[in-house]
């Protein structure tokens, strides 16, 4: 048998050193970063949490939106965020689902969906904004309208949603499925009932986060769909809206009075913040839960 090579001890003494020395720049950047998130947040605080109050989140703006409250842009907001989902979920699900359980895994449709998906991924906001304004609201005729900018936002999400669909399905292992067909369920019967239930947590956050980022966008909107000043709620799909990072846009560039709309920008930013604070805390407790689901099981 072969014997072991034996290492100096000057050698394990390089490694030690090396090895604490990488962990030591590894938590430096981690603090780093930390640090610069607590400071965004901390000076967004600082600054927006004295003009936060009921009425400054349930009253329309007044006075050349130096005064009143944002409640229409967190409407406005809302509302897109949902038809983005609206569009975004069922089409990315079902795209993933296709991917995965599908199609060839080396087939030419799936490499061709793959590199649609990543280039889309890397396809600046603002693109997706000037395609929306072409597309929906020029050439189908929805015009400026809450339609137009959900549908713009659920196509700038869809990547997110298809990748984090087919992530989560591929690392779910084979013997499950041939577990399930071996006792006489169909394919569609497998996906449904056992591939579906055990990717959901690692689906369900994609989704979520996706909607972060919808929430947060200001190019697509601002071609699509967001108002100047639109202090009531909209009727109808088909009506244009407020919205909170266009809102944050408009009031810290341009306006009556910017020295007056300062702190109301400040405070636009900090409710903004808590809506992808939330978000983004529900993304963890949607996981949470079905991970608990599927142990119960």
């Amino acid at each position: 048998m072969d014997s072991l090579p034996i290492y100096p001890s000057g050698y394990d003494n390089r490694k030690r050193r090396t090895q604490a020395v990488a962990f030591g720049v590894f938590r430096i950047f981690s603090l780093f970063i930390v640090i610069v998130l607590f400071a965004i947040l901390g000076f967004i605080i600082y600054k927006g949490a004295g003009v936060i109050s009921w009425d400054f989140l349930t009253k329309a703006p007044s006075d050349g939106m130096t005064s009143g409250g944002i409640f229409p842009a967190i409407v406005g907001t809302l509302l897109l965020m949902l038809g983005s989902a609206i569009v975004a979920f069922p089409i990315g699900i079902m795209s993933g689902i296709y991917m995965n359980e599908y199609a060839s895994k080396t087939g030419w449709a799936v490499k061709f969906i793959r590199l649609m998906t990543n280039n889309l991924s890397g396809v600046p906001s603002i693109v997706f904004g000037l395609f929306g304004m072409a597309l929906f609201v020029k050439y189908l005729g929805f015009g400026d309208s809450i339609l137009a900018g959900s549908l713009t936002l659920g196509l700038l999400s869809l990547p997110l949603v298809i990748r984090t669909t087919e992530e989560a399905l591929k690392d779910i292992p084979d013997g499950m499925r041939e577990g399930s067909l071996a006792l006489g369920a169909t394919k569609l019967q497998t996906i449904w009932k056992v591939v579906l239930p055990m990717g959901m947590p690692r689906i369900i956050t994609g989704l979520i986060l996706s909607l972060g980022r919808v929430s947060g966008e200001t190019a697509p909107i601002l071609f699509t769909c967001a108002a100047y000043f639109f202090p009531q709620l909209p009727a109808s799909v088909f009506d244009q809206c407020m919205a909170l990072p266009y809102h944050l846009y408009v009031i810290s560039t341009s306006g009556t009075d910017i020295e007056a709309q300062q702190p109301i920008a400040y405070g636009t930013a900090l409710v903004l913040i808590v809506i992808v604070l939330v978000i983004n805390l529900l993304a963890g407790r949607f996981r949470k839960y079905f991970e608990n689901k599927l142990k119960m099981k």
